[in-house]
């Protein structure tokens, strides 16, 4: 009797030491179509990363997935946020890791989590941001910056800055024409006035190209740099427009300087050179960088879709980062600045999405200095008709947006322990 108690003893306690062996040691949260919601996702890598905690993101396996500590905080999140998650044991994790080597992917850690501001005025104009949309959803934490900020040298302070709707040319987008009498385009111009007498600057272009220069500065000392809609073209037009005189139809319809094509200097400029500018104050469109060209009627082109370039998470991590998704063609979208003209692009800009056949990219990326910028063009991701005065986007309807992941690649871009490139 004693032996087969024994026996059982020993049968039992082999099967606890099993289990306990088999117990996960880390986290796998898929980021294809296993996933329920993408975006709350990138808040719990983030979460992650914050707690100082080993993140890895897996890049182009299984739509870029993360893995993280199977910490009990990690778990309770990922319940909270409906953001599915696989436990995996340290086995499971070696023969994910044995099919990265490979393959056309890699391991990237995430080490550090990025201070993050966005370039926006504290008194919201009508539109809202998909970026602040995108980071308040998903649960990671951001600060606001504007003009003071930037002219005080205070972008020192964060690793990741992003712009979305503002004209750096001083212009307004032009948006004079149509809003000129709208009382928030009124609180807007007396803001920017006033900023522009504190700073000792003769008007409000000259403001916005000092703001566009601090930016400029900000990456060329390592600085990470997202923008989207407008301020993609008007953040390069603000910086070469440094001998340019934009004084234009934002107050009294006075054309922009029309010799302003040659005195362009593009080797202040990220992504464009030698974009004609449309110096008519009737014209509502900043220049010919935009292949959309959508607040010009005559010129507007329609939306298509674009895909995502495929690239080598070995040989380009950088590029391949940038457009982990789980879909390869999405549907295209407006903004001020929908697309960017190829025959504009500054040789070795890496084009990461474009429409076939057309004669634009959407979205692109490139080396400043010691930093980098990325451009997004259009608006909204889910709203492809976005207006001044829309309602914002409701993300818990859009959990597995795949245009918004784009924006939340760029956040954690920054985290990413760099290795060097193989190319």
């Amino acid at each position: 009797m004693r032996a087969r108690r024994l026996v059982a003893f020993v049968a039992v306690l082999c099967v606890a030491l099993s289990a306990s062996i088999a117990r996960a040691q880390s986290l796998l949260v898929p980021m294809d179509d296993a996933q329920r919601n993408h975006l709350k996702a990138y808040g719990l890598a983030f979460e992650a990363i914050k707690a100082s905690q080993r993140a890895e993101w897996f890049l182009n396996y299984r739509g870029g997935s993360f893995l993280l500590p199977d910490a009990a905080t990690l778990r309770r999140k990922a319940a909270l946020d409906g953001v599915s998650v696989e436990p995996v044991t340290d086995a499971a994790v070696a023969s994910i890791r044995a099919e990265l080597a490979g393959g056309n992917m890699d391991a990237v850690v995430l080490e550090r989590a990025p201070r993050i501001a966005i370039y926006r005025p504290v008194d919201q104009p009508p539109w809202d941001d998909a970026v602040t949309l995108a980071l308040t959803y998903a649960g990671i934490d951001f600060e606001s910056v504007w003009d003071d900020e930037v002219l005080q040298g205070d972008l020192s302070k964060y690793d990741w800055v992003h712009l979305h709707h503002e004209d750096f040319t001083g212009q307004f987008n032009k948006l004079y024409l149509a809003y000129r009498d709208a009382p928030w385009f009124i609180a807007q111009r007396q803001r920017d006035e006033a900023t522009a007498r504190k700073f000792n600057l003769p008007h409000v272009p000259a403001l916005k190209k000092a703001v566009a220069d601090g930016i400029r500065t900000f990456v060329e000392k390592g600085g990470f740099l997202f923008a989207m809609c407008g301020a993609t073209e008007s953040l390069d037009l603000g910086m070469a427009a440094f001998n340019v005189d934009m004084t234009g139809p934002f107050s009294d319809g006075t054309p922009v300087d029309p010799d302003a094509d040659a005195r362009m200097d593009w080797s202040r400029s990220f992504a464009f050179t030698g974009a004609h500018i449309e110096s008519s104050p009737y014209v509502n469109a900043l220049s010919d960088i935009d292949g959309h060209q959508v607040n010009v009627p005559a010129r507007r082109q329609p939306l298509g879709s674009f895909s995502l370039f495929d690239f080598s998470a070995k040989l380009d991590p950088v590029a391949a980062m940038l457009v982990q998704n789980h879909r390869a063609v999405l549907p295209d979208f407006f903004g001020v600045t929908t697309s960017f003209n190829k025959a504009v692009l500054k040789p070795g800009v890496t084009v990461l999405a474009s429409e076939e056949g057309a004669p634009w990219v959407k979205y692109i990326h490139g080396d400043y200095g010691q930093g980098s910028w990325t451009f997004l063009g259009g608006h909204d991701p889910e709203d492809a008709q976005h207006a001044i005065g829309s309602a914002p986007t409701d993300l818990s309807l859009h959990p597995n947006s795949p245009g918004y992941r784009l924006i939340l690649n760029n956040v954690l871009f920054p985290a990413a322990k760099k290795k060097p490139r193989k190319t």
